[in-house]
């Protein structure tokens, strides 16, 4: 059986799956659904929901849509998966990421006194004996956290993002349903495999549970701290460790200027063109420099402090970008840039993404289109972010998979490019990311660089030269005795399977169905027995049986739609 048998088959669950399938079926995915064969694996003997149709209101919408309210309104699990899927244009078609990053979290407020006993249940006191003050009404509500305000005893203003009570089981269920869903499509949808559904849910549940963990979030903080000590341009808030851990995070309290207000900000005096530039400087510093960026840089998260310093918020969605992956993207932007195809090329087949070699004429001709189109734009015209996702789609289209991490980059250089251009039309982002790429390329091909390259080398090859002759010991060996086994998988044959046990129980059934009606036929010529309105009762049984039986068996067959 499926690993997707392996799931906690409790009431709690099973009434969930009821749900998150009513819901899919509600929107107008029942097709999908009844591909999946849920039934068959869960094994309950009945069907855990009936098919139906959506309405006609919610047929009008487009499929983007009806898939973007089904996760809202299976709540906060889904919605979180539908924002991560709105970074992956790898996987996703831009029609579907535009609706996703719509996505929204509808949730009540907390009740109070629910949120005061999360505090105890963290902190170990009563918040009357930790805090001077504590707002009982929400600064923000979302669907894991919600955000306080509050006074410590020492006088400093502060803000508590504090955990929603049950929610890691409530998202603990989700995703288990989301694995073995994950699973099914594999197996049972067409192209499934291709977009790797198991691999999605597996990155998903590893973000979703560091975001969980707001002790996770205070130690980002800190080390954004630490990478902008020394910068007076950029502030992030303090946080308070003595009052923070798992479900609690207490911050400083800093109040600034949405960087989107600009009437706002060009009142108070604020020079918009050197915000701009600051606030690009300081995002390529974590791409190129750090290598660990802030994954979510909306308006929201970005204030304004009095002169012209930056103040970053929210750190619970952050990127990671290696030597080597930054390098491969400087070299495919500067390539992009200088129209040199034939090393965009090289560099896909150096690293390994690009396999498939009879596509590589194809894929050269559409990369010489792409780059053609953003020839004759003017280089200040020029939107970095908007030219990485049109690459990368291109490169989805050959199944050249890229990190995550690099969608991340990309949905934030939109964002990044976005803001400046708000605050300075003639903002480029081109002048500010030129000195970093140049100065990765200059590094890469450095003496101490390719020293240290060489040396790495050196030590790959020395480990191997010493593994090499045992592994080949242990392979002559298992030959010899003959243990050497070769693991073969089908793929696709799992639906015909089920079909085909469907069928052999239909037939055994109707079998049965059969012998019921001979055998009651039979005693029926006899007369024997006990007679009732002049026929053998036990020949009006057998057919009353038979009856009911061949009666479920068309039912099935019909419910099924395959006559």
């Amino acid at each position: 059986m499926l690993p997707f048998t392996r799931i906690n088959r409790n009431i709690r669950s099973l009434k969930r799956y009821r749900q998150v399938l009513g819901i899919l079926i509600k929107y107008g995915f029942g097709h999908i659904v009844e591909q999946l064969n849920i039934d068959y694996y869960l094994e309950l003997g009945k069907r855990i929901v009936s098919l139906g149709t959506a309405s006609r209101d919610i047929e009008r919408l487009s499929q983007p849509e009806r898939l973007r309210l089904a996760l809202e309104e299976l709540g906060p699990a889904f919605i979180k998966l539908g924002q991560l899927l709105s970074t992956r244009p790898d996987v996703v078609p831009g029609d579907y990421i535009v609706e996703l990053q719509k996505l929204q979290d509808r949730v009540p407020t907390v009740e109070t006194d629910q949120i005061l006993g999360q505090i105890h249940l963290e902190l170990g006191r009563p918040v009357e004996e930790l805090f001077a003050h504590f707002e009982t009404t929400p600064l923000a509500t979302a669907s894991i956290a919600q955000v306080h305000r509050g006074t410590l005893k020492t006088g400093e203003q502060v803000v508590f993002k504090i955990r929603r009570p049950e929610i890691e089981s409530v998202i603990e269920t989700d995703i288990d349903i989301l694995m073995g869903l994950a699973y099914l499509v594999d197996k049972h949808l067409p192209g499934g495999e291709l977009y790797d559904p198991i691999g999605l849910v597996k990155e998903f549940r590893r973000t979703i549970t560091r975001e969980l963990d707001f002790s996770r979030e205070g130690r980002t903080i800190d080390r954004f701290s630490g990478n902008f000590a020394e910068d007076e341009s950029v502030r992030i808030p303090q946080v308070y460790w003595e009052f923070s851990g798992r479900s609690v995070l207490t911050l400083e309290y800093l109040s600034g200027i949405k960087i989107s207000q600009v009437d706002e900000l060009q009142e108070a005096g604020y020079d918009l063109k050197e915000i701009a530039r600051s606030g690009a400087t300081i995002f390529l510093q974590q791409v190129f420099e750090h290598g660990f960026f802030h994954a979510d840089p909306h308006p929201g998260n970005l204030h304004i402090l009095p002169d012209n310093v930056i103040c970053i918020f929210d750190f619970g969605m952050v990127g990671r970008l290696d030597d080597d992956l930054k390098l491969q993207l400087t070299e495919l932007l500067l390539s992009v840039l200088k129209r040199d195809v034939d090393h965009i090329i090289s560099q896909l087949l150096y690293s390994g993404e690009l396999v498939d070699e009879s596509n590589v004429k194809n894929l050269k001709r559409d990369l010489c289109e792409f780059i053609d189109d953003y020839y004759d734009i003017l280089l200040q015209d020029l939107k970095v972010g908007k030219l990485l996702i049109d690459f990368i789609e291109i490169l989805t289209e050959y199944r050249i998979k890229f990190p995550s991490n690099l969608m991340l980059l990309a949905r934030a250089l939109i964002a990044m490019e976005g803001i400046g251009r708000q605050l300075d039309p003639e903002f480029n982002m081109i002048e500010h990311l030129q000195p970093f790429t140049e100065k990765i390329v200059k590094e890469r091909y450095s003496p101490a660089s390719i020293a240290k390259e060489l040396s790495r080398t050196a030590h790959s090859y020395q480990a191997l030269s010493k593994s090499l002759p045992k592994d080949i010991k242990e392979f002559i060996n298992r030959i010899n005795r003959n243990k050497f086994k070769i693991d073969l998988e089908h793929r696709g044959f799992e639906r015909l399977i089920t079909d085909l046990d469907k069928s052999t129980n239909r037939i055994s059934f109707s079998m049965v169905i059969a012998a019921l009606i001979i055998g009651s036929s039979i005693i029926m010529q006899t007369d024997k027995g006990p007679i009732l309105f002049g026929f053998p009762v036990l020949g009006l049984l057998g057919y009353t049986v038979a009856g009911f039986l061949g009666l479920g068996l068309a039912v099935a067959i019909l419910r099924s739609g395959r006559m």
